[in-house]
Order: C-alpha cells, then sequence, then structure tokens
C-alpha cells in the first residue's frame, strides 16, 4: 500500500507503507472512499508545528468498513461510514457528557491520506450512513469527519440562537462551514471576515449577509459600525492565531459568546483584554462525534451542501500538489480520490 508521509517543510511524498490490520479487537479497518488535505496539515507541512519525521498525514476519512475486529458491534463490513478525527470510545464521562475530544481513551486520527486505515475504538468513532451513498454525496459526507463538525461546534460554542448577529472571523474551509452552520442555527445577520473574492462568494451562498475585508483596528471598528456600536452576539474564531483571537475577542458585544476552534500557533493570550470586555470563550478540539449523527442526516437529506469547500479535486497520488495549492492559496480545500475509489 502506498500513502502520505511528511518528511519536512513543504516535503510530502506518496510512498510504500506498511498495509494496516487489525491490532486491538476494537478496531475495524476501512477502505477510503474519499480523503482531503486539512488547513491544520498546512502548520506541520510549513514547518511551523513540529512533528515526528517522517510521519503518515490524514485525519478526514470516509468509506467503506473491510475488517472488524471481534469486540466490534455497531458497525460491519460492507457498511460506508463515518469517522471524527478525534478517536474516542464514546463511553466514558466526558464523552457521554458530549466532549468526545476529551475522551479518556483519547486518540487522533493520523495516516487517513491513504487507500485504507485503521480506526481504534470503532464502535465508539464510527458512523454509518443510512445506506451506501451517490458518489455525488462524498465531498460532503466527508466533510462531517472534520470541517463541518469543527465550524458547527464553533457556532455552538459561540451560543448561536436565533435571531443573533454572528461574525466569523477565518475564510478557510472550517470558517466558511462555520457560516453555514450559524445560518443554519437561524443566525439573522452573518459577517464574515475575507479578502479573498473566491471565498467571499462562497461565504454568500452559505448564508454570509455581510463582507469584511479590513483587519485589526479597521476590522474592529468595521465591526461595530455594522452593529451599531455594539459588536456581534457570537463570534467564531476560525485561525488560531493571537491576532484573529483579538480581534473576535475586540468585536464580541458585553456578553457575548466566542467558540475558538483554530489550532493556536504563537499565541500568548493577555487575559487583561478579555476581563474588560465581559465575553465568553469556549472552545479546542471540536467533539465532531457528537454532532456525526445529525450532520450525516442533514447531508443525506441534501438539505446542506458543504461539499462546496472542496475545490480541488486530484487522485491521491497526487497528494503533495493538494498540499501546494492550499499551501499557495490556489485552493481552499483539496479532495483525494484513492485510485480504488
Amino acid at each position: 500500500m502506498r500513502g502520505t508521509v511528511l518528511y519536512g517543510p513543504r516535503d510530502v511524498r506518496f510512498e510504500d507503507r506498511e498495509a494496516p490490520r487489525i491490532e486491538k479487537p476494537t478496531d475495524a479497518i476501512l477502505r477510503i472512499a474519499v480523503t482531503c488535505v486539512c488547513g491544520s496539515d498546512l502548520w506541520p507541512y510549513r514547518g511551523i508545528q513540529k512533528v515526528a519525521q517522517p510521519t503518515p498525514m490524514g485525519h478526514e476519512y470516509c468509506g467503506f468498513v473491510e475488517e472488524v475486529g471481534s469486540a466490534v458491534r455497531t458497525v460491519k463490513p460492507g457498511q460506508f461510514v463515518i469517522g471524527s478525527f478525534c478517536i474516542s470510545d464514546n463511553t466514558c464521562p466526558n464523552c457521554r457528557a458530549g466532549y468526545q475530544s476529551g475522551c479518556q481513551n483519547l486518540e487522533f486520527m493520523s495516516r487517513a491520506q491513504a487507500p485504507y486505515v485503521r480506526v481504534p475504538w470503532a464502535d465508539g468513532t464510527l458512523v454509518p450512513t443510512p445506506e451506501l451513498p451517490s458518489d455525488d454525496l462524498l465531498p460532503s459526507l466527508l466533510t462531517t469527519s472534520d470541517v463541518l463538525g469543527t465550524g458547527w461546534f464553533a457556532a455552538d460554542a459561540a451560543n448561536v440562537k436565533p435571531g443573533a448577529t454572528v461574525l466569523v472571523v477565518g475564510d478557510g474551509a472550517v470558517g466558511l462551514l462555520g457560516v453555514l452552520s450559524a445560518k443554519q442555527m437561524g443566525a439573522e445577520r452573518i459577517i464574515a471576515m475575507s479578502r479573498h473574492e473566491k471565498r467571499q462568494q462562497l461565504a454568500k451562498e452559505f448564508g454570509a449577509t455581510d463582507i469584511v475585508t479590513e483587519r485589526g483596528d479597521e476590522g474592529i471598528a468595521r465591526i461595530k459600525d455594522l452593529t451599531n456600536g455594539i459588536g456581534a452576539d457570537s463570534v467564531l474564531e476560525c485561525v488560531g492565531t493571537e491576532e484573529s483571537m483579538m480581534q473576535a475577542i475586540q468585536s464580541t458585544r458585553p456578553g457575548g459568546s466566542i467558540g475558538y476552534v483554530g489550532v493556536p500557533h504563537g499565541m500568548k493570550l493577555d487575559v487583561w483584554p478579555v476581563f474588560f470586555h465581559l465575553v465568553r470563550l469556549h472552545g479546542g478540539p471540536a467533539p465532531v462525534r457528537r454532532f456525526l449523527p445529525d450532520l450525516i442526516k442533514l447531508v443525506w437529506e441534501r438539505k446542506i451542501n458543504p461539499g462546496k469547500v472542496f475545490d480541488l479535486v486530484l487522485p491521491l497520488e497526487q497528494v503533495a500538489e493538494g498540499y501546494r495549492a492550499m499551501d499557495e492559496r490556489r485552493a481552499i480545500k483539496t479532495l483525494l480520490r484513492p485510485s480504488s475509489a
């Protein structure tokens, strides 16, 4: 089997790897239907986030169950399933509270940019679709594995309510699907911060009512101008830098909420301005497993089409070009199709 391996900054290779096998009774082996490059993959790709090298890559996945361990009960060979990027048993106290990304047996998926992948804790991690999906649904189903689930958690953590004014900081795939999520939750006004025309158009398709191109103090002033000097009720921080977090904090009205899901990099949060802004902060790795059944249902019934965030489709063996295109902002998100799919 061949799969994606990161050897160093901007050095991605598609090379021979050992095929996955059942290692524990709770495992399942999936044949990947589609996978993709995540915006968070760009941090180690750019050398900003240090990881062991070489390291297999890929944490967004869906596909067909090929084999299950002897203890697996809720999925079976032949089913089509989606799994969260956070692997969880879904039975521990944290999972039962809806925070599977804080599972006491938490693992993070990797190795999914390959034709096959092993999924630990299969019963707790994988959710089957009602039946085998048509090919045109695959991109949208794939988003539920991470970017849609993460955008949804950002909106949930930001306490988005019907009639709310929502600000989304970040126009990557997570930010764009944060717009879609806020719309589904009934937000009346959704302000998307974006400087890229293609992303602005997609944000509008997903429900954005306003686009703000300014940043920093000018961006904050623009948000205040749009909200009669008050600020947004709910803010989704989908980038992970200190600048984006401060943009979010200072754009939120007193008593408002921020859902932060951008993986932090170079961030040293000064609590002083947070204290005086009277905002609520909640976020972290998204408990995607909590939302998976409902998100799959929305996609299955074609009520949403989050797969539009994939604007580049490549064979899996061209994965290095997928990374380059996203790194150079020539693509929002790259969908990868194994040759066996």
